[in-house]
C-alpha cells in the first residue's frame, strides 16, 4: 500500500501543478497585476543605445501624449507572440517605447529586423537594473503612461488581442480623451 502512494505521489503533484499552470495561462486577468507605480510618477528610465536606435529617456516618458513602455527580449516567446499587436498599436499612432531586457544586442536587433520595429525608441537594459526599478519580474511587461509621466496601467504578460481590447485600449482611449 505504501509503495502505491509513493509511486502515485509524483503523478499527483504533476497533475496539480499542470492544472494550476493551465488556469494561470487561461486567466488573462492576471496580466493586470497591481503595481506600486499605479497613479505615481514613472521611475527613472535608464537604457543604453541598441544599434542605431535612439534609446528612450525620462524626457520621452513625460512627452506629450499617452504612451506605452514595453519590456521585451528576443529570447522571450511571449514577446514574439505580442509583437503583431504592438505593430498594430504603432500603426494606430500610439507611441511605444521599448526596453530590451538582458539580451544580446545582435539578437535583439535581429528580432526587430525580422518582425519589424514598433518602437519609437528602444534601448537596452542589459543588466536589468531599470526593470528592477520599474517592478518588472518577468517579460513581456507593458506600462501605459500619460503625458505627465504617471503610470496608468501595468500589464504583465503578452499584449494579446483580448488584453488589448478589454484592458489596455480602454485605458489608452480614456487617457487620450482626457488630454484633448
Amino acid at each position: 500500500m505504501n509503495s502505491r502512494i509513493v509511486l502515485a505521489f509524483p503523478f499527483v503533484v504533476f497533475t496539480v501543478f499542470a492544472v494550476l499552470f493551465y488556469l494561470g495561462l487561461r486567466d488573462e486577468e492576471a496580466g493586470g497585476l497591481t503595481s506600486a507605480l499605479l497613479g505615481r510618477k514613472a521611475p527613472t528610465l535608464i537604457t543604453t543605445q541598441l544599434g542605431d536606435n535612439s534609446p528612450p529617456s525620462d524626457n520621452d516618458v513625460v512627452a506629450d501624449g499617452v504612451k506605452l513602455l514595453n519590456f521585451w527580449a528576443s529570447w522571450c516567446a511571449p514577446c514574439r507572440a505580442e509583437h503583431p499587436n504592438l505593430q498594430e498599436l504603432n500603426e494606430q499612432g500610439f507611441t511605444i517605447l521599448g526596453v530590451n531586457y538582458k539580451d544580446q544586442p545582435e539578437r535583439a536587433l535581429g528580432f526587430l529586423a525580422e518582425l519589424g520595429n514598433p518602437y519609437e525608441k528602444t534601448g537596452a537594459d542589459s543588466e536589468g537594473r531599470t526593470a528592477i526599478n520599474w517592478g518588472v519580474y518577468g517579460i513581456p511587461e507593458t506600462f501605459v503612461i500619460d503625458s505627465e509621466g504617471t503610470v496608468l496601467l501595468r500589464w504583465a504578460g503578452p499584449v494579446t488581442a483580448r488584453a488589448l481590447d478589454e484592458h489596455i485600449m480602454p485605458v489608452l482611449q480614456s487617457a487620450s480623451a482626457e488630454q484633448r
